[in-house]
């Protein structure tokens, strides 16, 4: 564990956003299982129980409008009274006792995943004003860990509720979890500035979205990560049939998969900030996309070894673009747009992911799971590149700039 990550982990605000995520990440993560389980239990329609999470994700192509309010009120106060509202949102499944009654789950998971986005943006324009610039790398990677390690941990609690106790004790767990976010919003120390002049929201929607996607840097990590999200969802979809066909393993070895991946994302989250410290956000990006594209690459080889050895490279590298491209949003966007140029960001990232795992899922059906899984690691390894490239062009433009700005400044001078 590095300095920097040792420094947030003794920082007061950190400690207490930290604990917000990770006791309402468990709860969303054994929900959104838990609720599939429920509908199929209710309706027997495999169709209705994959619509859980089509209403927790559709929110996510709203984002920016959305983020909005992120950046129109005080983002602590914000933060508490959305998770009170999902903390009493969440208390509406108590009434799903029959098939009849789906349409309200459904509608409660859809409020949660509007929810999720809003609550996103705020975190990440709250924390960027309550932490040292410095530190934002490694607090960003041990957010990313600490989601990480509850989607491992969280549905299989999940689960196991469910067949215990039924839906509705785990809806109330969700509830009180969104509580217990909402007590440690509310203890945060930050001083926040108060909200600017107030727009049409259209319009406000609009500037924020502009601002991401003129900004060179800022469009092109958003863009990277939604890009490895995509690949890893087209992948990640070939999993059953490289066991069975490749491998010859029982469909469970994939919770094997599954871990291994998981424990590559911790590390990778814990190690974020000193690499950045050491490099830039895009070199950052790249290298984690080149070792993601390695693991996909990996899974070819009808060995487990390898296999196991590429989701360890997998997990390490995901995260990577994901915490880059919010480390940067936080490092160049002004407070006062940040929230919806954050929400932005993360549709860029998290919206497309729905459809790439409706494309792998069209895609395991029709073709070798070999090409598919070779095609997603040569497109990972391609935009890595591409991010480097780019890079490199857009360093040569800002000297090529910079050196116009001080001949023209000499000449001025000369006159």
């Amino acid at each position: 564990m590095g300095w920097g990550t040792a420094r947030v982990l003794r920082d007061r605000n950190a400690g207490l956003y930290l604990g917000g995520v990770i006791v309402s990440g468990f709860g969303d993560s054994a929900m959104s299982l838990a609720a599939g389980i429920w509908v199929r239990t209710l309706t027997g329609s495999n169709a209705l129980a994959a619509l859980v999470g089509f209403c927790m994700w559709l929110p996510a192509f709203a984002g920016p409008a959305i983020g909005t309010l992120a950046d129109r009120v005080r983002r602590r106060t914000l933060l508490v009274a959305v998770n009170l509202t999902l903390a009493v949102v969440m208390t509406a499944p108590l009434a799903v006792r029959s098939a009849g009654r789906i349409w309200l789950l459904f509608a409660v998971l859809t409020v949660v995943g509007v929810g999720a986005v809003l609550i996103d943006a705020a975190e990440t324009a709250l924390m960027a004003a309550a932490l040292p610039a410095e530190l934002r790398g490694d607090f960003n990677g041990l957010v990313r860990t600490a989601i990480e390690s509850m989607k491992l941990v969280a549905p299989l609690a999940g689960a196991g509720l469910f067949a215990a106790f039924g839906g509705p004790v785990v809806a109330l767990v969700d509830a009180v979890t969104f509580v217990l976010a909402a007590v440690a919003f509310r203890l945060l120390r930050v001083r926040e500035s108060a909200p600017g002049p107030r727009g049409s929201w259209v319009a406000e929607t609009v500037e924020g979205v502009c601002h991401l996607w003129r900004h060179p840097t800022l469009r092109a990590l958003p863009l990277a990560g939604g890009a490895a999200l995509v690949l890893s969802g087209l992948s990640s979809t070939a999993t059953y049939a490289l066991l069975d066909v490749g491998l010859h393993r029982p469909p469970a070895v994939a919770g094997v998969l599954t871990s291994v991946q998981g424990a590559g994302s911790v590390i990778g989250g814990l190690s974020a900030g000193a690499l950045m410290r050491r490099s830039s956000e895009r070199a950052f990006a790249a290298a984690g996309l080149a070792l993601f594209a390695a693991g996909v690459l990996a899974r070819v080889v009808p060995y487990l070894p390898v296999v196991l050895g590429g989701s360890l490279l997998i997990g390490l590298g995901l995260p990577c673009p994901l915490i880059a491209a919010l480390t940067a949003v936080q490092r160049e966007v002004p407070g006062a747009l940040l929230g919806r140029v954050a929400a932005g960001a993360n549709t860029l990232m998290y919206a497309p992911t729905g459809l790439a795992l409706l494309l792998g899922t069209a895609m395991v059906a029709v073709l070798d799971y070999r090409v598919q899984i070779a095609v997603s690691g040569t497109l990972a390894l391609a935009v890595a590149v591409a991010l480097v490239a780019t890079g490199r062009t857009a360093r040569r433009a800002r000297a090529a700039s910079s050196a116009t700005a001080k001949d023209v400044k000499a000449v001025s001078g000369g006159v």
